[in-house]
C-alpha cells in the first residue's frame, strides 16, 4: 500500500502522521514545494498550477491514493487534480472540520489564513454545516509561515494574536489550515488562557487519513508491522525531511523510518 500526500510545505506532516498511525506498514510519498509556500498569496489559477506540479511529482511514484493535505489547494485545485489523476489515483481533499465542531454546539471559532477567512468557500461551509451555531471566523496572519519555518517565537506571537480575537466562551476551535495542526496544543493553551471552558480542537488529519484508506478498500491496522518507507519530494526532487519538520512530533514519527531510494 502506498499513500501520497501533497502540500505547499510541512502542513502535510499531520495527515502523514495520521496515516502512519493507522497503517504503520504503508509506504508514504510526501510531495511539497516549500520554496513557493504559502500558496494563499497566489491567484486560484496559480494555486492550481502549483498543486498540479506537486501532485504529478507524487503520482510518478504510482501511489494508491493522493491526499491533498492543504486547505488552499483543496479549495482552488481539487477539481483540476481529480480531472488529471482520477480514476487511476483517488484524490482526497481536505475540508475544515466545521461539521463535527458545530455538531458539538457553539460557540465555535474557525482559525484560518487571511485568504480563507471570510471567503465564499468557508462561508458556504458555515451555512451548510453550522446553521444556528454561533461561529466566529478568526484570521491568523503569519501563523502558517511561522509553523513552516519552525520560528517558535513567531508561532507564539501569531497564536497569541489570534487567541485575542477569539471569544472567551468558545467551546471548539476548527483548525482551518493543515499547518495549524502541528501547533494544536499551543493553540489550545492560548485559547484556554482566555478563560474558556474545556476546549475541543477539530483538525482534518485523522479524517482524511481514514478516508484515504476507505477509498482504496483498506482497513486501519495500527498494530501492523512498522515497515513502511517514506519518500520525500521537495520541488519534485527526492530529498529528506527538512530540519524544521523534525522540530514537530509528527516529523519525528515519520523520520523514524529510513527514506526510500
Amino acid at each position: 500500500m502506498k499513500i501520497a500526500l501533497m502540500d505547499s510545505g510541512t502542513g502535510l506532516l499531520a495527515a502523514a502522521a495520521a496515516v502512519r498511525r493507522l497503517r504503520p506498514d504503508a509506504e508514504l510519498v510526501l510531495s511539497s514545494d516549500p520554496g513557493s509556500m504559502p500558496w494563499g498569496r497566489f491567484t486560484p489559477k496559480e494555486v492550481a498550477a502549483r498543486a498540479l506540479a506537486v501532485a504529478e511529482a507524487a503520482a510518478a511514484y504510482r501511489p494508491d491514493a493522493l491526499i491533498v493535505a492543504c486547505n488552499t489547494a483543496s479549495v482552488h485545485a481539487l477539481p483540476a487534480l481529480r480531472a488529471r489523476l482520477e480514476p487511476g489515483v483517488p484524490v482526497i481533499g481536505t475540508v475544515p472540520a466545521i461539521k463535527p465542531a458545530a455538531a458539538g454546539g457553539g460557540p465555535v471559532a474557525i482559525w484560518a489564513t487571511p485568504a480563507t477567512t471570510g471567503s465564499p468557500y468557508q462561508r458556504a461551509l458555515i451555512r451548510e454545516f453550522a446553521g444556528g451555531v454561533d461561529v466566529t471566523e478568526v484570521p491568523c496572519p503569519g501563523l502558517a509561515d511561522a509553523v513552516e519555518h519552525a520560528d517558535h517565537a513567531a508561532v507564539d506571537a501569531a497564536v497569541a494574536a489570534a487567541a485575542a480575537r477569539t471569544p472567551a466562551d468558545v467551546r471548539a476551535v476548527v483548525l482551518g489550515c493543515t499547518h495549524y495542526e502541528l501547533v494544536a496544543e499551543r493553540i489550545r493553551a492560548a485559547v484556554r488562557g482566555n478563560g474558556a471552558a474545556p476546549l475541543a480542537l477539530h483538525g482534518s488529519a485523522g479524517a482524511v487519513a481514514a478516508q484515504a484508506l476507505r477509498r482504496i478498500g483498506a482497513a486501519p491496522a495500527p498494530g501492523a508491522p512498522g515497515r513502511g518507507t517514506v519518500t520525500v519530494l521537495l520541488g519534485g526532487r527526492e530529498d529528506v525531511l527538512p530540519a524544521t519538520a523534525l522540530t514537530y512530533d509528527e516529523g519525528m514519527l515519520l523520520q523514524a523510518v529510513s527514506p526510500a531510494h
